[in-house]
């Protein structure tokens, strides 16, 4: 990935948006990033209830073949101030979709309201803590026996003495504040991999973000947005229901639906090889998911397009909830075929998730050529809904095909050379 481009990773995933306040990333960085472009004739909508952001490319009087709206969600999770304690100033704060354990020792950011000039914020710098010096931790935290449960985390900020916690609320820092991981992006150590906090969901809006850049800038797909109107959507409270990404499927009722996210690296996830998750792994490929509400026909497009460009692709199996916007569809009473793709990542919801601009790209691609295909084919609302295949006509299979004598022999010419 070059430095240009990684450049705007970066300032994705690295703005403060967390759930309820995403206009960092939606309105300081998505938004002018994409009228950089010089969109002719675009179209960008904000809404009331969020700082949800959808960028509409279709600009013709006439109708499109077909609406895809493509999704990823601005907002990351955080912990949030609960309660100051007197004697310290100490920050106690709920851990939300952390493990406690894996707070402890991290940088944090409070970001607090001015309590005399309503609507402007401070950034304060903490640690997260919650047993303090190894010399105070019971027998049970140094075996590592005893865990931390999430009433113990605090964020320290350095204060004491008298009037302490006094001091610190009148910053204006109070209950409710959100709190995010101080972690910025960086690329790693390991060819094309790249680590920090909130990969999930930078990855996704980046993907949105750039799949602009390439459908107007990139000669050999300037041609998808022929046919096909693209909804260009960057969703808010995602980590807390999927409803930003609803009232955008509402609003717009598309054709087809595709949220963008991350999925994890099962093959080297720890202590997990006995649950027989899929085989996903970092720097194999996007995904797809197969199951619950992901559309069959769209899954079939995904393949063939990436396919044709030799796009490496990995499928996962989901069950009654894909876990991704790609909900937003049926939780928004709209009729559209739905996707849910992703880019595998380690260590999710930690301060150090890592990924693979290999992957990133895979994902980026494979949509770039999805919409290419679509348009190029001129596929209508009606290929969808006479897609549906009848399982009663499936053909009865009663015994297993031939072995693959070279495949065989190549197996044991490299059981041989091990």
């Amino acid at each position: 990935m070059s430095d240009e481009r990684f450049s705007l990773l970066k300032q994705v995933i690295d703005s403060p948006s967390p759930v309820n306040l995403e206009g960092a990333m939606t309105f300081g960085v998505i938004e002018p990033f994409i009228k950089s472009l010089n969109p002719q004739g675009w179209k960008f909508h904000r809404f009331l209830g969020s700082a949800s952001l959808v960028v509409d490319s279709w600009t013709k009087a006439t109708k499109p073949d077909l609406t895809v709206m493509v999704v990823g969600h601005a907002d990351k999770i955080r912990m949030q101030v609960r309660h100051i304690e007197k004697s310290s100033g100490k920050v106690y704060i709920d851990s939300d979709s952390f493990l406690p354990i894996a707070l402890l020792g991290n940088p944090v950011n409070i970001f607090a309201e001015k309590p005399d000039e309503l609507g402007s914020f401070i950034k304060v710098k903490g640690t997260v803590e919650a047993l303090g010096a190894i010399h105070f931790g019971d027998s049970g935290h140094r075996s590592g026996t005893k865990g931390v449960s999430p009433e113990m985390l605090y964020v320290d900020l350095g204060c004491y003495g008298e009037g302490a916690a006094d001091r610190v609320a009148k910053l204006g820092i109070k209950p409710g504040d959100s709190v995010l991981m101080d972690s910025p992006l960086r690329r790693a150590l390991g060819d094309d991999v790249f680590q920090g906090a909130y990969l999930d969901n930078g990855v996704g809006s980046f993907v949105v973000t750039d799949l602009a850049r390439i459908l107007t800038k990139e000669p050999e797909y300037t041609k998808a947005l022929e046919n096909v109107r693209v909804l260009f959507a960057i969703a808010a409270h995602e980590e807390i229901g999927r409803f930003g990404s609803r009232v955008l499927a509402n609003k717009f009722e598309p054709d087809v639906l595709i949220a963008i996210d991350v999925n994890h690296d099962y093959v080297n996830a720890p202590g997990i090889g006995a649950k027989r998750f899929p085989p996903l792994e970092m720097g194999k490929g996007f995904t797809i998911s197969v199951g619950s509400v992901a559309s069959r026909k769209l899954n079939e497009i995904f393949q063939k397009a990436a396919k044709r460009k030799d796009i490496p692709i990995q499928l996962d199996c989901v069950g009654r909830d894909t876990g991704t916007d790609a909900m937003a569809g049926v939780l928004g009473s709209v009729d559209c075929a739905v996707g849910s793709v992703g880019v595998p990542t380690r260590n999710m919801h930690t301060s150090s998730e890592a990924a693979s601009t290999r992957d990133l790209d895979a994902c980026l691609y494979g949509l770039a050529e999805t919409i290419l295909m679509i348009s190029e084919q001129k596929i209508k609302r009606d290929d969808f809904l006479y897609s549906h295949v009848d399982l009663s006509k499936a053909q009865l299979v009663e015994s297993l095909p031939p072995l693959d004598k070279k495949k065989k022999k190549s197996d044991e010419e490299s059981k041989s050379d091990s």
